[in-house]
């Protein structure tokens, strides 16, 4: 999602050991002989009957729980984050991860119907991919584009009318959902669940993307859908839509190496100097592309997102 000026836990489950194969008893010495105690031999003693707990089979170790299939859409947000992600979900719940984020697109761009106006082609469409690749969740990253730069707003912009772009903004919610919702039905399938990723401060227009954030909010409120509030792990504690460069480090960011940016004064960059809006800390390229360096603000996204997915698991 660039400006015009801009390109744009593993958690394993533990197997039980099956209860082992019940020991046999020792088996009884023999009765001595007449000959041996120069009286008749002893009657034997029978055994008692081993206990049905004893002689009932190994339990059968439990079947390991499959990972979700987790589909990862958006904008170049989604673009950075998307490696990052994808590596969280497969080590902590042993994910089956696709994406196919576009920059500088916003919701209606993966809406069935829009044809030339999108910057989604057909065969990406949230409704397609859905159909495709069968997943469990579907996480939707966007910061919702405000500029007119995605044909499929139709020129319509957050400067120009704001009440217009957020109607428009919920309503390109609700069909979104409502078309993964239904392709999942055609195609025999369970829905998978929506996952709306909370965004971060925006420097220039905060209250925008409180309103963004609010869309989501409202869906998830009525719907069910699930809120990933990534947007809180890099704000700053108290200040929300405080738009920052820096933050604390944390303490795994400490005990990891890089991801403590600024040791001496123990904080660590979210931003670039020339970037406010994206997390990756590498120099912007004309083609948009998974960040290629350690970046402390797509990790802690990634890891928001990831808990979310494994919460709801639970």
């Amino acid at each position: 999602m660039r400006k015009p000026w801009a390109v744009v836990p593993v958690l394993g489950l533990l197997l039980l050991t099956g209860c082992g194969d019940p020991s046999s008893p020792a088996a009884a010495p023999p009765a001595p002989t007449r000959e041996e105690t120069g009286r008749p031999p002893a009657t034997t003693q029978q055994r008692p009957a081993a206990s049905p707990e004893a002689t009932r089979p190994p339990r059968p170790s439990p079947t390991p729980r499959k990972g979700p299939r987790v589909l990862y859409l958006g904008d170049s947000l989604a673009m950075e984050n998307q490696d990052v992600l994808g590596k969280q979900l497969r080590d902590g719940l042993g994910a089956r991860y696709t994406s196919a984020p576009r920059s500088g697109t916003t919701l209606c761009d993966y809406l069935e119907g829009t044809g030339e106006d999108s910057l989604v082609p057909t065969e990406h469409k949230a409704a397609t991919l859905v159909v495709k690749e069968r997943p469990d969740y579907v996480v939707l990253q966007f910061w919702g584009n405000s500029w007119g730069y995605t044909p499929c707003m139709g020129g319509l912009t957050h400067e120009a009318s704001p009440a217009a772009y957020f109607q428009r903004y919920a309503a390109d919610a609700g069909r979104l959902s409502g078309q993964i919702s239904a392709a999942a039905r055609r195609a025999g399938m369970t829905p998978p669940r929506s996952v709306w990723v909370l965004q971060g401060p925006d420097p220039i227009t905060p209250d925008r993307v409180r309103e963004v954030n609010a869309v989501y909010a409202e869906r998830a409120r009525d719907t069910g859908e699930l809120l990933a509030d990534a947007g809180a792990a890099v704000s700053a504690p108290g200040a929300r839509h405080t738009w920052t460069q820096y933050l604390p480090c944390t303490e795994r960011e400490r005990t990891t190496a890089g991801a403590c940016t600024d040791r001496a004064r123990d904080r660590t960059a979210l931003h670039r100097d020339d970037d406010y809006l994206h997390f990756c800390l590498a120099p912007t390229t004309p083609r948009s592309r998974p960040c290629p360096v350690p970046s402390p603000g797509i990790t802690r996204i990634a890891r928001a997102i990831t808990a979310t997915v494994a919460e709801h698991r639970r």
